[in-house]
């Protein structure tokens, strides 16, 4: 596949930096009145001794420096304590509301969260400090998600949750800990004389001569837990403290609870849990405790439940061939209920046709459960087969081009044939071309328009409905993005579409077909619309400054800004970090309105 490859670094504050507060502000004028900028000082900038690390959506930064022979953490211009090193981190929460860095000072290791050290311990594990998902927090609880580490004591380890530690162990497993979607829960493996145990909030498990690794996971809803275990020479699944079946192995990266927690009539309520295990020297997928066909090799991390948890489907290889086998091993009544009869009775659910190779990635369903899709090869042939019907052969598809509508009622994807390359619509083939752009091709909210980025000859142009917009001599790589659906002011498109473009040697933004002003490079992953899809932003170099663009409008000039930024705020207003003349300011371009 041909692409477009677009050389942009990220933006950073001039060369990477830490700061010293000073508390001022001020306020520039705003282009064509139209926004007020307003930019408050944070701090002066100082070389930092590992890269910035930077919240989601830029708007918070977190910097290590040195000073003497001390290293101090700055968080948006506020400096911490001094301390003999910075061990791990520092990492911000999901929200980018709280951070936490693992220190060292007189031989003794604290976690800082949100500035206050913790107790000390005689080593943090590097690489563990964990921020558990956004939930809605006790009334006078710190903002955002908790927070989990690992901690040495002695000569025993123990997992620290919000500040308490929790029982002592002689090693905790790594890759083990872990919150529940919900953020309420935590759960990890640890090792007591020569056997292993799961503990969940604080409370452990029975104990295994082996615990599965980078288990124990939670279902979607938090309130069940399930992981791999050892007892002797045979391997099983332990849900909610219950055995399952014993087998000669578990394969790693495919124990999955269904997304929803929900299970078919005539099951007991509660998150569904599928797993693949070696049964003599054959393979099989075990749903809720019943095992499907046998096969020679499952693939790894292939296991798929649908959107709404009915559904199950993964990769297999029999005979030196793989298959997609569909919907899980289901007593006959549940199966015919939902209306899945299978083809392989009782043990197992419908397999599809044999493959040379089921492409990676695959397969995939639609949103709304109904439909699912993967990318198969046949001999030097690639094909497309939608819901188990194969698809017209060409010579390639397009890696990772494959998608549903957000309705589910549509279907797209990149293909080649010959020199030229496709987009496939709905099964209709669009003209070729003589290159797909990754990211490429793209559904808006409602799945009623479709784009894609394509080269024809040396110039590129994006397609919207089949229609060419203007040619480029590239297009930024997968920076082609519809806005959300929302309602419009008059003469605004209701499927609104921008990209990046590159115009001889100068780059520009194209929002619905019209190109904005020019620019030395637009930053990547900065263009965004706003959440009513009404408005639009980016970050852009102009020679050696740098400059948020919003709805066209510049902002102000500096000399280095933040990624991850621009954002915009539920307030209208639009929110960077930037720095000029070694001051870093968080910026804000406010409507006039406002």
């Amino acid at each position: 596949m041909q692409r477009v490859t677009v050389s942009m670094a990220l933006i950073v504050v001039s060369a990477g930096a830490v700061l010293v507060t000073d508390g001022q502000s001020q306020t520039a004028a705003a282009p064509q009145n139209v926004y007020k900028i307003h930019d408050r000082r944070l701090g002066r900038v100082f070389t930092p001794v590992q890269p910035p690390v930077n919240s989601k959506g830029g708007r918070h930064v977190a910097f290590v420096t040195s000073k003497g022979a001390k290293f101090v953490v700055y968080v948006d211009g506020q400096p911490g304590d001094e301390y003999d090193l910075i061990v791990t981190g520092p990492i911000f929460s999901p929200n980018g509301k709280r951070v936490a860095y693992g220190a060292a000072k007189g031989g003794k290791h604290v976690v800082v969260v949100d500035g206050k050290a913790g107790p000390e311990y005689d080593s943090i594990r590097i690489r563990s400090l964990l921020f558990g998902p956004d939930f809605k927090r006790p009334a006078g609880a710190a903002p955002g998600g908790r927070m989990a580490y690992e901690a040495k004591k002695g000569n025993k380890w123990l997992v620290v949750v919000d500040g308490k530690a929790g029982p002592e162990y002689d090693t905790i497993l790594m890759l083990s800990l872990t919150f529940s979607p919900d953020g309420r829960r935590v759960g990890y493996a640890a090792k007591k004389g020569n056997k292993y145990l799961v503990v969940v909030d604080g409370k452990p498990g029975a104990e295994y001569d082996m615990i599965g690794l980078r288990t124990p996971i939670f279902s979607s809803e938090g309130k069940h837990v399930a992981y791999a275990a050892k007892k002797g020479n045979k391997w099983f699944v332990v849900v909610d403290g219950k055995g399952g079946p014993e087998y000669n192995s578990i394969g790693e990266g495919n124990l999955i609870f269904s997304p929803d927690g929900k299970r078919p009539a005539g099951h007991v309520p509660g998150g569904r849990v599928a797993y693949d295990a070696g049964k003599g020297n054959k393979r099989v997928v075990v749903v809720d405790g019943r095992e499907g066909p046998e096969h020679d090799e499952i693939l790894n991390a292939t296991l798929v439940f649908s959107p709404d948890g009915k559904r199950l489907a993964y990769v297999a290889k029999q005979d030196k061939k793989y298959v997609v086998v569909m919907d899980p091993p289901l007593p006959k009544a549940a199966r015919l209920r939902q209306g899945y009869a299978g083809q392989a009775g009782e043990a197992g659910g419908r397999v599809g046709p044999e493959y040379d190779l089921i492409h990676k990635g695959n397969p995939i369903f639609s949103s709304d459960s109904k439909r699912v899709a993967y990318v198969a090869q046949k001999g030097t042939k690639c094909l497309v087969v939608l819901d188990g019907q194969p698809q017209p052969e060409y010579d390639d598809i397009t890696q990772g081009s494959l998608v549903f509508s957000p309705d589910s009622k549509r279907v797209a994807y990149g293909a080649k044939k010959g020199t030229g390359w496709f987009v496939v619509v709905d099964g209709r083939t669009h003209p070729g071309y003589d290159g797909i752009a990754g990211g490429s091709p793209i559904f808006n909210s409602d799945g009623k328009h479709v784009a894609y980025a394509a080269k024809k000859g040396n110039k590129w142009l994006v397609i919207v409905d089949g229609k060419g917009g203007p040619e480029y001599n590239g297009i930024g790589e997968r920076t082609l993005i519809f806005s959300p659906h929302g309602k419009r002011p008059q003469n605004v498109p209701s499927a609104r579409v921008a990209y990046s473009a590159r115009k001889g040697w100068r780059w520009l933004v194209v929002v619905d077909g019209r190109p904005g002003a020019e620019h030395t490079w637009i930053a990547k992953g900065s263009l965004r619309f706003s959440a009513d899809g009404n408005r639009v932003a980016y970050a852009a170099r102009r020679g050696g400054k740098y400059v948020v663009v919003v709805d066209g409008q510049p902002g102000s000039e500096y000399d280095g800004m933040i990624s991850g930024g621009p954002s915009f705020n539920s307030d209208g207003t639009v929110e960077y970090l930037a720095s000029r003349r070694g001051i870093l300011y968080r910026v804000k371009h406010v409507p006039v309105s406002k």
